[in-house]
């Protein structure tokens, strides 16, 4: 089996693309509030739950791009798709699914 690597690196850039605009979108939301002042105090309290989602989204998004900088590092190193354990091909379908994956299956459980 052969990765792909213009397929795999063309789905890493939009994946990051979506996890840049997808962060912006999330401090955009955080750092401008909908007239917070102007609220009773349960509308208020919703909007700090609603931010304290927003923040554990951000970070989530955060540490996913992260992976996929990591996987354009791959790529460009000759390493793309390779187990970080034991050094064998991760199996397509899972760099389909996951495409910032660093462990094969029987490492990834």
């Amino acid at each position: 089996m052969s990765v792909d690597l213009d397929a795999a690196k063309q789905t890493l850039l939009k994946l990051k693309e979506e996890y840049e605009t997808r962060i912006a979108k999330i401090k955009h939301d955080i750092q401008n509030p909908q007239d917070d002042l102007n609220k009773d105090w349960e509308d208020q309290a919703i909007s700090i739950r609603q931010n304290d989602t927003r923040q554990l989204l951000a970070a989530e998004a955060h540490q996913n791009l992260i992976y996929i900088e990591n996987a354009l590092s791959h790529i460009e190193n000759g390493t793309y798709g390779e187990c970080e354990v034991c050094g064998k091909q991760i199996q397509e379908q899972r760099l389909q699914a996951v495409p910032y994956a660093t462990l094969c299956m029987e490492h990834a459980e």
